[in-house]
Order: C-alpha cells, then sequence, then structure tokens
C-alpha cells in the first residue's frame, strides 16, 4: 500500500466502534494516515482519544421515536453533521471512507456520496441496520460477518469477512492473559453485557458471586458497563460486604482491554450482539447467551441462535434470567468438563482472524 489517507466512522455501541478500531489500527501500522469521525459524546471519542489518533467531531443521534418536534430537530442536526463531513472530506481529502454502521457513520457516508468520494461500509450483523441497508448500494464495496446479510443489500461487491478483531485474539495465551490480569490458572468466567453493560445480566450474577468463588473457587472477571457500576456495587456490598478481599473478583465498570480478560477465561456469559459473539469464537470460549430483547430486528436473538445451531453456546431468554437459572447453567458447565470442552471447540472452529486483512485488500482496491 502506498501512504494514503482513509476516514473511518462508526460509533454509538462497542459493536460499531471496536470493529472500527481493528481496522484503524491495521492502517497505521501500514504507515497509513486516518482519521476517525465520530460523536465526541461518545464511547468512541473516549476509546479514540486513549489511541492518540486524530478524532473528527460530529453531533449526531439516533433517530427519535414519535414526536414531530424531536424529529424535525433530529433532522436539522444530521444535516448540520452532513454539511460539518462535507467540510472534513474537502479539508483532509481521504482517498476513501469506511463506515462501521450505527447513526454515527451516517454524516460521513452521505457526504461521501454527495461528493463522489470511494466509500466502503461494514456491518456486524446478521441482519444489517438502517444506515447501511440504505446507503450500502451506492458503496464501491460492502463487508459483512454473517452470509445471511446477504439478502437485506443490494450491492454486487459483496463480501462475507467476519468481522475485524484485534491481532492479539490470535497472539495472546491463555496463560499472559491470566498472568496480566493478576489471576491464577485456574477455572475463570467473564461476565459482560456489552460496551453499555445489561442489568439483567447485571442483577442475577451479583448473588452468584459469593457462591461461585467460595465454592467451585471460580475466578470472576465482571463487567458491569460505566452505567450500571455502581447499582452492581450497592448489591455486592449488601450480599457480600468483604468482596474487595476475594482474589477471586475482579469487578470494573468497563475494561478497556477487552481481549486480555476474554482470552484469560474459560466460560462467558453476554448479550448477543455480533462483535461480542466473534471475540467470544476467537477466544475459544464456551458461553451463555441471553440476547437483548429490544435490539433491532430481533438481530440478538437470531445471532444466538446461530451460536446454538453450531454447538457453541448455551442459550438464556432475557425473561427467564434470574440466579437460579442462570446459576443452574453454570453449574451444569463446571460439573460437565465434555460439554464445556465441546462448546469452546465449536466456538473456536467458527472463529475468523482474518477480517482486517481482507478488508483492507478491499478498502486498497476502492480508493
Amino acid at each position: 500500500m502506498s501512504n494514503k489517507t482513509y476516514f473511518i466512522t462508526g460509533g454509538g455501541t462497542g459493536g460499531h466502534i471496536y470493529p472500527a478500531v481493528a481496522i484503524a489500527d491495521e492502517l497505521v501500522k501500514n504507515g497509513e494516515n486516518i482519521y476517525y469521525v465520530g460523536n465526541p459524546k461518545n464511547l468512541e471519542y473516549d476509546i479514540i482519544s486513549q489511541k492518540g489518533y486524530k478524532f473528527l467531531p460530529v453531533n449526531v443521534h439516533g433517530m427519535p421515536r414519535g414526536a414531530k418536534i424531536s424529529i424535525i430537530k433530529w433532522g436539522l442536526q444530521l444535516l448540520w453533521a452532513i454539511i460539518k463531513s462535507f467540510g472534513y472530506i474537502i479539508k483532509y481529502k481521504p482517498d476513501a471512507i469506511i463506515g462501521t454502521g450505527g447513526y454515527v457513520s451516517a454524516p460521513s457516508i452521505i457526504a461521501a456520496k454527495l461528493l463522489g468520494k470511494p466509500y466502503m461500509m461494514h456491518d456486524c450483523d446478521a441482519q444489517p441496520g438502517l444506515v447501511t441497508r440504505y446507503l450500502a448500494p451506492y458503496a464501491k464495496a460492502v463487508s459483512v460477518a454473517f452470509e445471511s446479510a446477504n439478502k437485506f443489500i443490494k450491492n454486487k461487491n459483496f463480501y462475507v469477512n467476519g468481522n475485524p478483531i484485534r491481532p492479539q485474539f490470535k497472539t495472546l495465551s491463555k496463560e499472559e492473559a491470566r498472568n496480566n490480569m493478576g489471576l491464577e490458572n485456574k477455572l475463570t468466567l467473564c461476565i459482560m453485557g456489552g460496551s453499555q453493560g445489561a442489568r439483567t445480566i447485571n442483577d442475577a450474577s451479583v448473588s452468584l458471586l459469593k457462591k461461585l468463588s467460595k465454592e467451585y473457587n471460580m475466578q470472576i472477571i465482571f463487567q458491569t458497563g460505566k452505567k450500571n457500576y455502581e447499582r452492581v456495587i450497592e448489591q455486592i456490598i449488601r450480599i457480600y460486604p468483604e468482596y474487595e478481599l476475594d482474589k477471586n473478583l475482579i469487578i470494573r465498570p468497563y475494561f478497556e482491554d477487552m481481549v486480555t480478560a476474554l482470552k484469560a477465561s474459560d466460560i462467558a456469559i453476554s448479550r448477543a450482539g455480533s462483535l461480542s459473539l466473534s471475540e467470544i469464537e476467537a477466544a475459544g470460549l464456551a458461553s451463555i447467551l441471553v440476547p437483548y430483547p429490544h435490539a433491532a430486528a430481533d438481530h440478538q436473538r437470531k445471532n444466538a441462535k446461530y451460536m446454538v445451531e453450531k454447538g457453541a453456546s448455551l442459550y438464556l431468554e432475557d425473561s427467564e434470567t434470574d440466579e437460579l437459572r442462570l446459576g443452574e447453567l453454570i453449574e451444569f458447565l463446571v460439573n460437565n468438563p465434555d460439554k464445556l470442552h465441546e462448546l469452546q471447540k465449536n466456538a473456536l472452529a467458527l472463529a475468523k482472524y482474518d477480517g482486517v486483512q481482507k478488508i483492507l485488500e478491499q478498502l486498497d482496491k476502492i480508493s
């Protein structure tokens, strides 16, 4: 690749941000210039700022439901974000733009289309989101994580690449990951509800922490999500006041380095966002999936059912997730090591490690 300039855009949730970051990291490693276009009030700003990459702010939010006045206000905000994106494209002259979906990517992609600038899109869900479905027909290339996304996208330059994941999933060993987290070499559970956390999973897990640690001598890595952290800690203090002295527990609102947290684990309890599933596969984990019931087009349930069909996960409905039911599934895996290993093996067989490389080759072609 010769020295080129790229805009990368996507945000709101980890499912849109982390694929974008994986692409950005690889482009920078190859000596390319990158600018990240995102909302400065969202998670992407924190992550990109820590990386030290150039951040171009656009103030854009998801489309509101209902009231006409809020839709008009949103429309004006989007229009201003598109105008701002025009300015960025004219000023920095990117060779191409890649969007990883969600409302945050809309202004740059729309501006690119209007200015005739080549762009590529990546969508991580079995059923792609609105922004992808509307803007994919005009893209020079469309990358998806799931084969089933094909029927929603009208574009002949269509590639099933899997999700872009960080290369450390392939290179970091379980032993190194555990050392890095100050953990011992024993059965480890990772509880996560995505970057935003998940109240149902958190509430069911809190009551199990003491039992899992004391009775099963299990290590637990617990990502609560920033919004739910204080609530979780208040609950734990009531049930298990001396939890801070328990070396088996690591409880944080958010892990900057999710690769290490997952690679240190054997089992994951998770929502069923596409990126979470790609990372669970890449880490070779057995998983208990609790799909978010209000996800757009019910895509999390579809993602989770796919994992169950492939023999890689156990499934639990959000409405049935409580201390008793979740506890039974964890105990089942602890007491059936053969089943645990079978789920891990099947998850690993689904892993796609070369998503970033494929996307970079396609991006280079269009630019």
